[in-house]
């Protein structure tokens, strides 16, 4: 398997004065995190990684790609490196990963030769209201609420043939589902969290502390 980790993101809601996936945390870059649970996995064989402009020199012993306008267009631009039958999307902004989660995922879409992708996601533990304007419109079920993380992993061909469809996307699997395609879910069972705000940047140095 090819991990693909996006990193092109502005950083702008975090505040950080230029890309997210750099912002120190814990004395290093945030993608550092992220790039070494890859190379740890058993699954990954090469690890391709879309950055902004001007960012590429950052990284060694990995392949970089320009990232593109949206995040849809990061991926594609990392798929045309991507050479191997399953391929790994991953958020630098998600820098608890684990390799064991990589591996884990990657077992269970083999296991289920019928499944075009399979996701970490996490079932919903807030009421969910849909919301026009200021006003509820609607309580959701939260029990079968799951939200999406990364990492998500795929069936590379099945991927490409879905990203030919639009770019209007927040994850990849959107797409795959779009398509018809089948994406099994799997709770990471563990903290994933993602940094949008610099309250989530001061939790995330804590719990990788808490990891030693």
């Amino acid at each position: 398997m090819t991990a693909v980790i996006a990193a092109a993101g502005s950083g702008e809601r975090l505040g950080a004065g230029g890309p997210k996936a750099f912002v120190p945390l814990g004395g290093r870059p945030m993608i550092d995190w992220s790039l070494d649970a890859c190379l740890a996995s058993g699954s990954v064989t090469a690890v391709v990684v879309a950055v902004p402009a001007g960012y590429a020199h950052h990284l060694q012993d990995v392949v970089t790609v320009d990232g593109g306008r949206t995040r849809a267009g990061s991926v594609a631009n990392a798929l045309n490196a991507v050479d191997t039958e399953l391929v790994a999307i991953h958020d630098a902004a998600r820098p608890l990963l684990s390799p064991e989660l990589l591996d884990d995922l990657v077992a269970e879409l083999v296991a289920n030769p019928d499944a075009d992708a399979i996701i970490a996601a996490a079932p919903v533990t807030d009421t969910v209201k849909k919301v026009d304007g200021d006003r509820i419109v609607e309580t959701l079920d939260r029990s079968v609420l799951w939200g999406a993380q990364t990492p998500q992993v795929f069936r590379t061909d099945a991927l490409r043939s879905a990203l030919r469809s639009t770019d209007a996307v927040t994850d990849e699997a959107m797409l795959i589902e779009a398509a018809g395609g089948k994406v099994l879910v799997h709770d990471p069972g563990v903290a994933n969290l993602k940094v949008t705000t610099p309250l989530d940047l001061r939790v995330a140095e804590l719990l990788l502390a808490e990891r030693g």
